[in-house]
């Protein structure tokens, strides 16, 4: 009879210890499920309201063209793929409100067929609730083949709206980058634009 209290005192701690280790791998389990949900969430964060300088994606043009002018530079990253990724032209000067198009080019330098997404950005960050995309390649996957190239035009405008904005009514410049990842790993989302890297001067204009 004196060795019941021992045993009793050791089940209670092994339940115990088998409850906490069942609560650590729900826990965990949870907040992996939760990171996973929290990307695409994040993602259409960003877009609806611009933030981290994420563009707006809308289906309609601009029906105001403000008589002021501002510049749109444009950049190129690469972050696994083994492609060449080139804005056609590093700028353009645009109205206000005026819609533009332009195109980057990407050309798969390896010897097998390769596949990426790009993220996106504009800088300053305040400016991505601004600048509204018609037609764009982000969040798109693209498959190139062995030494192929292709074309991806990028349709936009500045919103009129951007010059009632204490902080961005004097703006001059707006910066827009992205950034091509490997189809296989996440792609991380509002990513930073890198503007003057070495890449895009190897590449040219």
């Amino acid at each position: 009879m004196s060795g019941e209290p021992t045993d009793r005192k050791t089940t209670t701690a092994g339940n115990r210890n088998r409850n906490a280790a069942i609560l650590c791998v729900a826990v965990v389990g949870g907040m992996v499920g939760m990171a996973y949900a929290a990307v695409p969430l994040y993602q259409l964060f960003c877009q609806v309201t611009g933030y981290g300088g994420t563009t707006q994606r809308v289906e309609q043009y601009s029906d105001t063209i403000l008589d002021r002018t501002i510049t749109v530079r444009f950049d190129a990253n690469t972050n696994g793929v083994p492609w060449e990724f080139r804005p056609k032209q590093r700028e353009v000067s645009m109205q206000i409100g005026e819609t533009k198009q332009i195109s980057y080019v990407s050309r798969n330098l390896s010897n097998e067929p390769t596949s990426g997404t790009a993220t996106f950005n504009v800088s300053p960050p305040q400016a991505g609730a601004y600048f509204n995309k018609v037609e764009c390649f982000c969040f798109t996957e693209q498959e190139l083949q062995p030494g192929q190239s292709y074309d991806m035009p990028v349709v936009f405008f500045v919103d009129p709206e951007i010059v009632k904005v204490p902080e961005l009514k004097n703006l001059k410049t707006i910066t827009l980058s992205y950034t091509f990842f490997p189809l296989e790993e996440k792609a991380p989302v509002a990513t930073a634009p890198k503007t003057n890297t070495n890449q895009n001067e190897n590449l040219g204009g």
